[in-house]
């Protein structure tokens, strides 16, 4: 049979940029493009509603390949990420059996978080029993302190086995600035320590020993632009004043993993790691590390482009767990994974679903890890490299991304640097006001998070399932001078309220008065059932009352707390006055909506109103204050 190849485009006109732009005009009927159109990110940039072909051209993340400097496009050939899983070591021949346990599993790259008392070679030695670290990525944790001694005791573990160190490949996690940013406190001479490290870890050159755990930030709320600019301050300030102390920039920049969280914001996570890969290639090589090794990447000025990939971890968010309707956190945590999964990460960890409640049990962790292996095994994610290169919205986003990510690394240099930034608390305060500004989104909902703010489970209770352990593998005792990051997930101003009426014993029902146009009350009922069961209120829904005092009669027998007045905004004239006055003040009385007569029903004693434009949480915790408090 003949094959004939048709040019389907052919059959339709090209349309230019200028007649959509005038279709989308005519649509609109007058209303302002920009306003109804354009998306106001909170990263400092506008996202139009569409991008072309055009919008490409001099973008500078189109003229690489994948494994090219600057490595917009992934730092490898191949797609192939580590699954990462980590764990805190109590007992350490435990330790070792639950890790080649999942090893059989699936992961491939551990993480193992050691209390600080616990670093010595007997426990390292139980730990790695039948381990090889040839083949495996092993990742540590441990106090600052103990970080050089537990390098050098990996260092005379894989020796004392006869390991090729050249293929042992790891990180140790040494985080100088999570003391003022976490605990608190000042981050003291760092330099110092961290020489030691370094020193520590010059037979091990595939382990990276120092981290920017960014996900710190992205736990804490922050906006992607700020996620990206202070890692690359993060990152510079290392390479820095290592480099100060005598290090060369080459053996430094090798040394530096970056930890990222990763949020729900789909694209714009795809950007970030394309974003970050390319800034981080552009400042390590402005330092002119000079290579030494014969390497084909080197060529032609002996410039070392190696020391220049960033290598990336990344972890789902916390922030954005939630501990009521918790199977929803999958949803959030699979599409995190595919955004990092697309963007060509070195490994990724799924943070399992439970953790926001609980210490997560075998169930959850084995979900977390297949949530990777069904992107690899079903879904060949790992078979293609970098799947969004050439889409017009995602290399615009990248260099957006990159953009306002940049002006912020600059603002950080002109301030002294991320350390002197965070030695005075100024990095806490702004990634603490942008998780406020977050979690009153989420209240007034323009921010959404299924089963919290918008569409809750109605009848689920959870207190008796909270079980939460904190571990913390640095004990050292230090004296909080400095605002830390707030890690309060966005919903934790909404669990608060609703498990505090699951303390109360005593569950306000909310009674909707359903009367009117038949579209328009089954509506608001439909709003206002989902507005109350926010805060776990029992919501009791009604197809309609032929009258307003049949209607409050049934509220009254049904001993209701609160009683909604669902209709229209044409018919609460005179439904919202006779509904309130029949039931002189047995209950509380809110109308459902925002409609024209709002000021005259005010008037009249009228004071609660939902509708979309609405604080939901700042509503429901003063309706909460009143039933509880009476």
């Amino acid at each position: 049979m003949t094959k004939i190849k048709e040019n389907l485009f052919a059959e339709f006109p090209p349309v230019s940029t200028d007649e959509w732009m005038a279709k989308i005009t005519a649509d609109l009927k007058g209303a302002p493009f920009d306003k109804k159109m354009v998306w106001k990110t909170k990263e400092g940039f506008d996202v139009q509603p569409f991008y072309r072909e055009e919008d490409l051209i001099d973008l500078k993340t189109t003229t690489s390949l994948p494994g090219e400097f600057p490595f917009v496009r992934g730092t490898n050939t191949n797609n192939n990420w580590k699954v990462r899983q980590n764990m805190d070591v109590t007992d350490f021949e435990a330790a070792n059996r639950k890790a080649l346990d999942l090893l059989q599993k699936g992961v491939t790259s551990l993480g193992f978080e050691i209390d600080e008392d616990d670093v010595n070679v007997e426990n390292i030695t139980f730990l790695l029993k039948d381990i090889n670290p040839e083949v495996v990525e092993l990742n540590f944790t441990t106090c600052l302190y103990k970080a050089a001694l537990l390098t050098r005791l990996l260092t005379g573990y894989f020796k004392s086995r006869h390991l090729n160190l050249n293929q042992c490949v790891g990180s140790i996690n040494y985080d100088p600035f999570k003391k003022p940013l976490v605990k608190g406190c000042d981050a003291g001479n760092w330099v110092e320590t961290a020489s030691t490290v370094l020193i520590a870890g010059k037979e091990l050159p595939l382990y990276r020993l120092f981290a920017v755990n960014v996900c710190h930030l992205s736990n804490a709320g922050a906006y992607i632009s700020q996620e990206l600019g202070y890692a690359l301050a993060w990152g510079n300030e290392l390479i820095a004043k290592l480099h100060e102390a005598g290090f060369t920039v080459d053996e430094i920049a090798k040394k530096i993993k970056f930890n990222f969280g990763i949020g729900s914001n789909y694209f714009m996570e795809i950007a970030k790691f394309r974003a970050a890969r390319w800034l981080w290639a552009q400042i390590v090589a402005a330092y002119k590390p000079v290579c030494q090794n014969d390497c084909q990447h080197n060529l032609p000025d002996g410039l070392c482009r190696c020391a220049c990939k960033m290598m990336t971890h990344a972890q789902t968010s916390e922030w954005n767990l939630t501990v009521y309707d918790a199977h929803v956190n999958l949803l959030r945590t699979q599409t995190e994974t595919m955004s990092a999964a697309i963007a060509g990460v070195d490994s990724i960890t799924v943070v399992p679903f439970d953790k926001a409640y609980r210490n997560p049990d075998d169930f959850s962790e084995r979900i977390a890890r297949n949530q990777q292996l069904l992107l690899k095994e079903e879904c060949h994610f790992d078979k293609v490299i970098d799947a969004s290169a050439g889409s017009y919205y995602i290399e615009v986003l990248t260099n957006s991304l990159a953009e306002a990510a940049w002006q912020l690394f600059l603002e950080v240099e002109d301030k002294g640097g991320f350390c002197a930034m965070t030695s005075t608390g100024e990095v806490q305060r702004i990634i603490n006001a942008s998780s406020a500004d977050r979690k009153k989104a989420i209240a007034t909902r323009r921010e959404i998070l299924l089963g919290t703010n918008q569409f809750p489970n109605f009848a689920e209770t959870a207190l008796s399932k909270i079980n939460r352990e904190d571990n913390d593998s640095c004990g050292c005792n230090h004296e909080t001078t400095i605002t830390p990051l707030d890690f309060s997930h966005g919903t934790s101003e909404f669990e608060a309220l609703r498990l505090a009426t699951e303390k109360s014993g005593k569950t306000p029902k909310v009674f909707m008065l359903t009367i009117g146009n038949l579209a328009m009350r089954l509506a608001r009922s439909q709003f206002s059932c989902n507005f109350f069961a926010c805060a776990g209120y029992q919501v009791i829904d009604n197809l309609g009352f032929d009258t307003v005092e049949e209607g409050i009669d049934a509220a009254i027998k049904a001993d209701a707390q609160i009683v909604v007045l669902c209709s229209s905004d044409d018919e609460y004239a005179d439904f919202a006055p006779a509904a309130y006055n029949a039931l002189a003040g047995r209950a509380e009385f809110v109308v459902a909506g925002a409609p024209a007569c709002m000021d005259e029903l005010k008037a009249q004693g009228i004071t609660n109103f939902i509708s979309v434009k609405s604080n939901v949480l700042e509503t429901l915790q003063a309706l909460s204050n009143k039933l509880f408090l009476n």
